[in-house]
């Protein structure tokens, strides 16, 4: 497979010549453009310029609105609404992480509904923006159904991510964001485009057997991790990014979506001030538990491989498949 190396500012340029041509408006462009290049900064090739093509497909055929305008519907207590207008979630974030944020540090504690939005990306950015602000964050949203519950075979949840953020003053926040299932459907997509296996455990086939062949996985289950574990996450998660905030399960999700790609849905964010939960010294409590942590060999923070990945890409660039880059390069 050949590759093609991008400066960063090659990869916004692609990704904003793109969307544009799609028939996005520069406002909702640059925020799904940005959302890309954060990933390719970060080395999480699987939420990149690989996304491309679904962004761009979903705008042209009309089921994501390019010139979305989300708005705040309505802010009750420490509860903020938004209605993202059948846009992507980073559209829609624009404005609500400022108000979440700033919500978060009167009250301590705070939440931000979003209805009506697609979300196609990792979850780490929304996150990364609120432990920014010295906040720590939770992030939950679901997608149609891909992932099989523990003891059966049928598609019922999607593979449902949550990330969890912690701010750390000074050096690079603690977050992990991780999918319900044991690989995010993006990575068994990269597998079978690439001609890979997938890791043991990562799904089923259409006849509902264990597979590695991430082509018999995609057109059957994928598996939680950790079987019923994983599972009641997923279930968790569906709940919480849907009934709980007026929006579909994935299920119906998928009774409502045609085809692969991205699909309306609900994205639930969550925003703690420590400062006002645990005190002036919340933050250096935590540190205290990082520093014993990592005083063993061989261990690393969540969200530490992102880290080091962001110090060398302005200086190295980034290395897409050359048929990717062809492909993107076709849509603008």
């Amino acid at each position: 497979m050949t590759e093609t190396r991008l400066t960063l500012d090659e990869v916004m340029d692609l990704a904003l010549a793109a969307l544009g041509a799609a028939g996005a408006d520069v406002t909702n462009a640059n925020a799904i453009a940005r959302t890309m290049w954060r990933a390719e900064r970060d080395g999480a090739k699987s939420h990149g310029l690989f996304r491309a093509a679904g962004y761009c497909g979903a705008i042209r055929s009309g089921k994501a609105n390019g010139r979305a305008a989300p708005t705040i519907a309505s802010q009750e207590g420490a509860v903020i609404r938004m209605e993202g207008d059948n846009g992507f979630a980073p559209v829609a974030h624009m404005t609500g992480l400022p108000a979440l944020a700033a919500l978060a540090k009167t009250q301590g504690v705070a939440a931000l509904a979003i209805r009506r939005c697609l979300h196609y990306a990792a979850l780490w950015p929304e996150v990364e923006t609120l432990t920014d602000q010295g906040l720590a964050a939770m992030a939950f949203t679901s997608s149609p159904p891909y992932v099989h519950m523990a003891g059966g075979r049928k598609r019922v949840f999607g593979t449902n991510p949550m990330a969890f953020g912690w701010p750390r003053p000074g050096k690079p926040p603690m977050i992990f964001d991780q999918a319900s299932s044991l690989t995010a459907r993006g990575e068994v997509m990269i597998a079978a485009r690439d001609g890979h296996e997938a890791p043991q455990g990562a799904g089923v086939g259409p006849d509902g057997a264990p597979t590695t062949d991430p082509k018999a996985i995609l057109s059957g289950a994928q598996s939680p991790f950790g079987d019923y574990k994983g599972a009641a996450i997923a279930l968790m998660v569906d709940l919480l990014a849907g009934p709980l905030i007026g929006e579909l399960t994935s299920l119906e999700t998928g009774e409502q979506d045609v085809g692969e790609g991205p699909s309306i849905g609900g994205q639930l964010i969550l925003a703690f001030a420590p400062e006002r939960l645990g005190g002036a010294d919340a933050l250096a409590h935590g540190e205290r538990l990082f520093e014993e942590l990592l005083s063993e060999p061989g261990v690393r923070l969540p969200g530490g491989r992102r880290a080091a990945e962001r110090s060398k890409t302005p200086e190295e660039g980034v290395l897409i498949p050359t048929s990717l880059y062809e492909e993107i390069r076709e849509l603008t």
